[in-house]
């Protein structure tokens, strides 16, 4: 019969599966920024960002509002490496008169409770943090501040809804601090769901879902920030409490809604709110019992059908006698006891029935609790990327600990409705207090970590005076390369490249390019046509080279380099023809004529010996001679950026700029001849190779140069050289961030202080990792893969901190480089005499092209410092080998020009 008569509060798996959805789809609703206003569940931002991870250490204090009494703590936090903690507390009642009273009585009664608690702990001279455990909903905008939405639990006090607690629990401390004597910072505002989470997290750091079943009902749990909509930023995760009581205030609920809850619900203290929790939590459990009990009795179901006063009076069953009548194990014998003592007078069907009703209401609320708490797992499951997740709840409340039923049939229900988590559910001991106190001391390492971090990153932030000064001691730098008396002893070496036009157009043929810069060597076959049908045809092989060739000796080098031109001529089918050679060479050189280039010194990791002062062009012819097995026309010996900057010059003739941002960093541009003391001659044009990686050796940049700088310095093949090109190529990026990642492990704010293997190892860091790790469309999880894959475990707390560090390291890159430019591009200005400039640069490197906001901070930093100049960026396609043969081909047309 009873079974008949409550049928609609059995729930099928079905059924359960079907509100996990429901739920699901309330928790995006309340993510949204758009869908939050007209959301039930109103998954409000705790501002708790991180979890304990064991380092947290000192004394706490924690004050409790939410339950049937005040509480106050003190916690103490022992970093002895085994996360002990010892809680002291003392508890208050809530008289009625202040739950029900005005704002200004309750929290003047919560500071006097607190100012007793810290007199009878002699604490009164300290200046302790304290948590406020608030287990109302509130809306925050900040950690240490929340409005009330609305009361729930009877409590009932007037002037504080949409207000903030925690300034009225201040200006309540506020009147207490001169005639007592205390001092006390409230430093977090913390629901309590959130603070068993906390407490939980402390012992088990798998926990990231908090769990209460009690008077009130609630959950919370981790979320990723870029779900969040209603806080600023991507970046990690935040505790979110759900306010999931409120679910189906909407209506979605309604067809599992039976008369009795919508009785129970017509007779509550706010009708039509909390719907969800008045059907699980133990604030109503008792009462559903009690309206079941009465319709059943009035039908003449039970107790022969005689009404007592008891089922009269609304509350009179409460959640205590609930739980008792269910201790299966000791019969009948406490349902007959509490019922008689309700002035029932059951038989022993009487008995089984209501033991059978409070079974079935109880179970029904396990089952929606599960159900709900399966779609909070799913959830976190999915953020993850997880196909199986392993994880632990955090749980407090009266129901779930004092009902002798309930916590197994949660445990059954969830791990049948999410068979791919592996769910620990853990009981809080103390939770809402010693939480609160826990995320004090969480906000209290942070911001101290905060603070070291900001410390550490701090000379990578240039201010637009810094950034100026530097484009002014550039430009400084590039007169003195182009004056003749100045010239030997200039950083900025300004080298003659003697190509001294741009394409127009007319340039055609088959010529050769080579290639070398780096650690790879390419020879090209290029055609080009001139035109209507102008076009340029290109066809290459790439080959590697390996480090004993590049440490080793010039010949050794040099043959390698003739073995790759033999095999790609043959590759080609075009051995016997003798075609123009560009051989673009990605070093410094001091170039006598466009086919004569003296090699100033070796960079980017090259160490061949008998090459540094001798003519690489020279070289070549040799090694061609020695292989005696064809012939070349080299014609022109080229740097990539010059290269950069004519392959640019084709499509468009304002391109009078190269800039090379990749492995390396360098720019060359058109100098009137004129200004070019140390070549003969003052007509037209010719460009200059400033090779600027040299700029700051004489010392003039030492005030912005980091520690981390000098480590990698120091550590570099050319310890003193190439200063400016070590803060801004992609060769060094990825060492200073190792080098900044190390100090932070060893100041214990990363990797749990422990320096792998793998990061004490030098270049394991490579700049495609910034690019990547820097990537708007990462999320942290991927972030935490690619750490992952340098060996290094991280938590989402480290990956945010190795993302902030990467985006410093890049960002000040990006900046030096814009100011180098600058100087550049207002000289050409000053050059034209003109007021304002039009100008392209022609762009090419890794760094530029890969990096997610390199080329936009790079444009930001040049607008910024050279206002009067209207700069165009333009992206090279392969300058370094197009390019040498269209300087080839516009030296051929030159030539042929002269000897006509």
């Amino acid at each position: 019969q009873v079974d008949r008569y409550l049928y609609h509060m059995r729930l099928s798996d079905d059924v359960l599966l079907d509100v996990m959805a429901r739920f699901q789809a309330e928790m995006v609703k309340g993510l949204g920024r758009d869908t939050n206003p007209t959301a039930t569940v109103k998954m409000l931002p705790s501002f708790v960002r991180s979890l304990p991870d064991g380092s947290e250490k000192g004394d706490f204090l924690a004050v409790d509002l939410g339950g049937s009494q005040f509480r106050a703590h003190q916690v103490k936090v022992f970093d002895d490496g085994k996360q002990s903690s010892q809680l002291e507390s003392k508890f208050y009642p809530t008289p009625k008169e202040v739950i029900q009273g005005n704002g200004a009585e309750l929290f003047d009664y919560v500071a006097d409770c607190l100012l007793d608690f810290m007199e009878t702990k002699n604490l009164k001279h300290k200046k302790l943090p304290l948590g406020f455990t608030f287990s109302f909903p509130c809306k925050q905008t900040k950690l240490e501040e929340g409005v009330l939405l609305a009361w729930t639990k009877h409590f009932k006090v007037r002037g504080v809804q949409d207000t903030d607690v925690v300034s009225s629990l201040r200006k309540a401390l506020q009147k207490h601090k001169a005639s007592f004597d205390i001092d006390v910072d409230v430093l977090a505002l913390v629901n309590d769901t959130v603070g068993t989470m906390m407490t939980c997290g402390y012992d088990d750091q798998r926990c990231e879902v908090g769990l209460i079943i009690g008077t009130g009902t609630n959950a919370c749990y981790m979320e990723e920030m870029r779900h969040i909509d209603l806080v600023e930023g991507d970046e990690g995760r935040m505790c979110i409490n759900t306010e999931w009581g409120a679910f189906g205030d909407d209506g979605a609920l309604d067809d599992l809604r039976t008369e009795f809850d919508r009785e129970l619900d017509l007779g509550s203290l706010n009708p039509g709110k909390q719907l969800f929790e008045k059907m699980i939590s133990s604030l109503y459990l008792g009462e559903l019992v009690r309206l079941i009990l009465l319709k059943m009795t009035k039908e003449g179901l039970l107790f022969n059908g005689k009404v007592s006063t008891a089922l009269l009076t609304k509350g009179k069953i409460e959640m205590k006698h609930v739980s008792a009548m269910e201790k299966y194990k000791e019969g009948l014998s406490n349902t007959k006891e509490i019922l008689t003592e309700l002035n029932l007078f059951p038989s022993e069907e009487d008995c089984i029935a209501v033991q059978h009703v409070c079974t079935i209401v109880s179970f029904r609320s396990a089952n929606l609790c599960a159900a709900a708490l399966a779609a909070i797992l799913t959830r976190l499951r999915e953020n993850k990327k997880l196909l199986r997740m392993r994880t632990t709840v955090g749980i407090d409340g009266g129901l779930y600990k004092t009902h002798p039923q309930y916590a197994k049939r949660l445990h059954k229900v969830v791990r049948r409705l999410v068979p791919n988590c592996d769910v620990r559910f853990l009981l809080s001991v103390s939770g809402s207090g010693k939480g609160a106190a826990m995320v004090t001391a969480v906000a209290y390492r942070l911001a101290a970590q905060r603070k070291q971090i900001d410390a550490t990153l701090a000379p990578f932030l240039l201010s637009v005076e810094t950034l100026r000064e530097v484009k002014n001691k550039m430009r400084t730098e590039l007169e003195y390369g182009l004056k003749r008396e100045t010239q030997a002893s200039a950083t900025v070496k300004m080298l003659p490249t003697y190509v001294c036009g741009t394409p127009d157009g007319t340039e055609k043929g088959k010529f050769l390019a080579l290639d070398l810069g780096g650690t790879n060597f390419r020879v090209l076959l290029v055609k080009i046509r001139s035109g209507r049908r102008r076009s340029v045809q290109m066809y290459n092989k790439i080959f590697a080279i390996p480090l004993e060739i590049m440490q080793g000796t010039g010949e050794e080098l040099f043959d390698h380099i003739v073995q790759c031109i033999a095999d790609f001529l043959e590759y080609m089918g075009i051995k016997g023809a003798r075609l123009p050679l560009g051989f673009t060479f990605s070093f410094p050189c001091r170039q006598a004529s466009i086919d004569k280039g003296t090699l100033v010194e070796w960079t980017k990791g090259f160490k061949a010996t008998d090459c540094e002062g001798e003519d690489v062009v020279d070289m070549l012819r040799e090694a061609i001679r020695r292989r005696n097995e064809f012939d070349l026309d080299i014609v022109a010996v080229v740097n990539d950026t010059v290269g950069t900057m004519m392959t640019c010059g084709y499509e468009d003739p304002n391109c009078e700029i190269g800039l090379i941002a990749g492995t390396g960093s360098n720019v060359c541009y058109m100098e009137d001849m004129k200004n070019i003391e140390i070549v003969e001659g003052n007509e037209g044009k010719m460009c200059i190779n400033t090779e600027w990686g040299g700029f700051g050796d004489n010392g003039c940049i030492d005030n912005i140069r980091t520690k981390y700088d000098k480590e990698v310095d120091e550590g570099s093949l050319n310890p003193g050289k190439q200063r400016y090109e070590k803060m801004t190529s992609g060769m060094y990026l990825g060492e200073i961030v190792r080098q900044i990642l190390i100090d932070l492990t060893k100041q214990g704010l990363l990797f749990r202080g422990q320096i792998s293997e793998s990061l004490r190892k030098r270049g394991i860091f490579e700049t495609k990792f910034l690019s990547q790790i820097e990537s708007d469309r990462l999320a942290l999880l991927q972030v935490r893969r690619i750490l992952q894959q340098l060996g290094l475990d991280s938590t989402c707390e480290d990956s945010i901190i190795v993302k902030e560090v990467c985006g410093a390291v890049s960002k000040r890159a990006a900046q030096l480089c814009g100011a180098g430019l600058a100087a550049v591009v207002e000289k050409k200005r000053e050059n034209r005499g003109v007021e304002h400039l039009q100008i392209t640069i022609g762009v090419d490197g890794t760094l530029y092209k890969l990096h997610p906001h390199f080329s936009r901070v790079l444009r930001e930093t040049v607008k910024e410092l050279a206002p009067q100049c209207d700069v165009t960026f333009m992206l090279s396609e392969d300058g370094s080998g197009k390019g040498a043969a269209l300087i080839t081909a516009v030296a051929k047309r030159l030539h042929n020009v002269g000897q006509k």
